[in-house]
């Protein structure tokens, strides 16, 4: 079975915006853009512990104690262990992504990816989202944009530690699947090589978008859909930029990566498409993508990505935008699918 057959539809909710991302959340706020969610028809939604410390797992499990548990798919990650400790959150050193939730609970983060932190993490993660199961576990960013240097360690620690503990719970049924969710193509890269690690998938973030999609084209989309391991698109904004924001890969943008959506901003205005429709459109456009969870902190931004999803856009558009050189001659685009 595949992840597609495991996922409710193409569109989940990415819930680290909940963790108090770049900003503090009202609770009321965070609550109703769930339900929002929720109205609209998602029923898959993504979160982990290290989304503002247990914060966005907290707010999600209170939101979703309203629902049938049968009736949505819910995933969440391992390898950050959750302290009673305190810290200063916005002091911790989160390699390239420092202060993206210094808005979030002080509790202290620890990374371990053992076996033995990855079933107490999900054991945590159960409490806070009160509920009784998890349906798919992503090991959580063992790659070099929070780990440098050191990203191999901790790979390793997870291959002989979360990776064996993830696949047994599998093959009891305790949780449907598993994979990685990562920022970086080369983790995913290494454990498609692995003979003893078998996941079900990658939860990618922002490295399929309109704005970086070219090493993941090269290096994994195909090995991945020959493998049957699918990939849900995280970050399909590229953390904002795309929507309308300031940030890319958690940061503010650079001047480059302005002007290059300033570009692609001129080639949708001209054929009357909406950028968002034209990022998750995109995503969703290469068959090895199961879905694509964008994120949101106010209910209204919901019903954009639902509209976005089934926007018309023009063939015209794309065309455009390749002949820009703003998407790569690789990458399937929704008028290749017609074709096809």
């Amino acid at each position: 079975m595949s992840l597609k057959d495991k996922l409710p539809g193409q569109l989940g909710f990415g819930t680290a915006p909940l963790g108090n991302m770049f900003r503090a959340i009202p609770e009321e706020e965070a609550q109703a853009t769930v339900h929002a969610a929720w109205e609209a028809g998602v029923r898959y939604f993504d979160t982990a512990p290290f989304y503002g410390s247990g914060l966005s797992e907290i707010r999600l499990g209170e939101a979703l104690a309203k629902y049938k548990r049968d009736d949505y798919v819910l995933s969440t990650k391992v390898g950050r262990v959750i302290l009673d400790e305190v810290e200063d959150a916005a002091a911790r050193d989160l390699g390239e992504k420092s202060g993206v939730f210094e808005h979030g609970r002080p509790n202290k983060i620890v990374n371990d990816y053992s076996a033995d932190a990855t079933l107490r993490s999900i054991e945590d993660s159960l409490k806070r989202l009160k509920t009784d199961r998890l349906d798919i576990v992503w090991v959580h960013d063992i790659a070099q944009d929070f780990y440098g240097d050191q990203w191999l360690e901790y790979f390793n620690q997870a291959r002989t530690g979360a990776f064996k503990v993830l696949t047994r719970l599998r093959e009891e049924g305790v949780i449907k699947g598993w994979g990685l969710g990562v920022n970086k193509v080369e983790p995913c890269e290494l454990t498609l090589d692995l003979t003893e690690a078998q996941p079900d998938g990658f939860l990618l973030a922002g490295r399929y978008t309109l704005l970086d999609h070219d090493r993941a084209l090269q290096r994994l989309m195909d090995s991945a859909r020959a493998q049957n391991v699918e990939i849900v698109v995280g970050g399909p904004y590229s953390s904002g930029i795309l929507a309308g924001g300031a940030h890319f890969e958690y940061q503010k943008a650079s001047p480059e990566i302005v002007a290059r959506v300033e570009q692609i901003k001129r080639i949708a205005a001209a054929h009357g498409v909406d950028v968002k429709a034209a990022a998750l459109q995109f995503s969703l456009a290469n068959p090895a993508v199961a879905a694509v969870i964008p994120g949101a902190s106010k209910p209204g931004r919901i019903a954009e990505d639902v509209a976005a999803l089934s926007a018309v856009i023009p063939a015209g558009f794309w065309q455009a935008m390749r002949e820009a050189k703003l998407v790569s001659e690789r990458a399937p685009l929704p008028i290749d699918e017609v074709k096809a």
